[in-house]
């Protein structure tokens, strides 16, 4: 097989091409696209860097499909291999409000729900947080995501039974297109 594969359902991550964007997607849309950066893994052992591309796509209804891909960076700056990946959907909600579910193969799902602070950023707050048992212990979860001069910048912050929230992974991702 050659080339990328083709479904019957278009999914764009432009406004430019592909179905025509939902009303319900305005709050989110500045997050479409593709994006690419470097960013930091917090954790006892220490920070570590790490290389991110991240997705934000849509097939015309009212909701953002989300992946995130994260790789280690060694001190040599080259990469050291896969680190934390995740998928999920951004569901807007209203006009400032939005939802954000959100899993990843380390056994963990969140259902996050938030509002837009502006009209390029977002704050969001863990309503449910499901793991399996050998998943890392997490009970709540904060996000924050904005725009500032044209980059995305996220950090987010977690907290475990026995633990105050901390900052677990932050970046600073440049858009694609």
């Amino acid at each position: 097989m050659t080339g990328p594969t083709e479904l019957p359902v278009a999914d764009t991550v432009d406004v430019r091409s592909g179905p025509e964007v939902a009303p319900g997607l305005l709050s989110v849309l500045p997050l479409l696209g593709e994006w690419h950066g470097e960013g930091v893994l917090a954790g006892g052992g220490g920070d570590r860097r790490f290389g991110q591309w991240t997705r934000f796509a849509h097939d015309g209804r009212d909701f953002l499909a989300y992946e995130s891909r994260t790789w280690l960076i060694g001190d040599d700056g080259r990469a050291g291999g896969p680190a934390a990946r995740e998928s999920g959907f951004w569901r807007p909600r209203g006009e400032d409000d939005v939802e954000l579910l959100v899993t990843s193969p380390d056994g963990l799902i969140e259902l996050y729900v938030g509002t837009a602070r502006t009209t390029t950023s977002w704050e969001l707050t863990s309503d449910v947080v499901a793991r399996t048992p050998d998943a890392p212990e997490t009970t709540r979860a904060v996000r924050l995501y904005g725009i500032v001069e044209g980059a995305l910048m996220y950090a987010i912050d977690r907290a475990g039974a026995d633990t105050p929230l901390r900052p677990t992974m932050s970046a600073r991702l440049e858009r694609l297109r």
